[in-house]
């Protein structure tokens, strides 16, 4: 028994329908919130099919972060970056990393229609060196004024519109890449068992002001 409207409900199958399961971002220490937020409402506007995080003080994903943009996308908390990147690289992925390097070249190059996990890092200093070391591909954006790094929100909001625009010409919005299995379970946990919790919640809190 779903506990929305039937509009609600079309809504959010429509959500999983067109989620890109093969198309991931991985935040390696991003950690400043406001950037947190504005990568996971692009994350939730692309529809990826899953965001990875990591930073040191280890906050979890939260309503105080992302205003509840973040309830919408599947996102895991990352420990262990080395098994991380082994197991994406043994599953088909293409690592894509933000690195200037000799060979970096144009984000515009990668095909992202093939299985992909886009890799941002810090505000300060960039990936880390596991990164490095694991990156398939590293790309850049092309700058031509003085600056030479965007803001790592910004960054994410480009890589992954041109990532959208990819697959949107190739119709991979257009045919669902999750099972029957996972929608039907997501639907249950969105359109019920969030909405139980989320009453159970507030009945304790007006008990304990009560």
């Amino acid at each position: 028994m779903y506990l929305v409207s039937k509009r609600r409900l079309e809504k959010m199958r429509q959500i999983l329908l067109t989620r890109q399961a093969t198309l991931e971002l991985f935040m390696d220490y991003v950690y400043s919130e406001h950037n947190l937020a504005a990568i996971v409402r692009t994350c939730d506007a692309i529809n990826i099919g899953k965001l990875y995080y990591r930073h040191q003080k280890k906050a979890r994903l939260s309503n105080e972060i992302t205003q509840g943009a973040h309830k919408w996308i599947f996102h895991e908390y990352i420990e262990d970056i080395k098994s991380f990147y082994k197991k994406k690289l043994n599953d088909g992925f293409e690592i894509v990393a933000t690195i200037l390097d000799d060979d970096t070249i144009d984000f515009r190059e990668v095909d992202y229609t093939k299985p992909t996990l886009i890799v941002l890092g810090n505000e300060v200093e960039g990936v880390s060196e596991i990164t490095k070391k694991y990156a398939t591909k590293k790309v850049k954006i092309p700058m031509y004024g003085m600056s030479q790094s965007l803001n790592v929100s910004v960054a994410a909001a480009i890589m992954l519109y041109e990532a959208q625009r990819q697959r949107v010409l190739k119709g991979m919005y257009e045919t669902p890449s999750l099972s029957n299995e996972v929608i039907e379970a997501t639907l249950k946990k969105w359109a019920h068992d969030d909405i139980v919790d989320k009453w159970k919640k507030i009945s304790k809190s007006r008990i304990k002001s009560s």
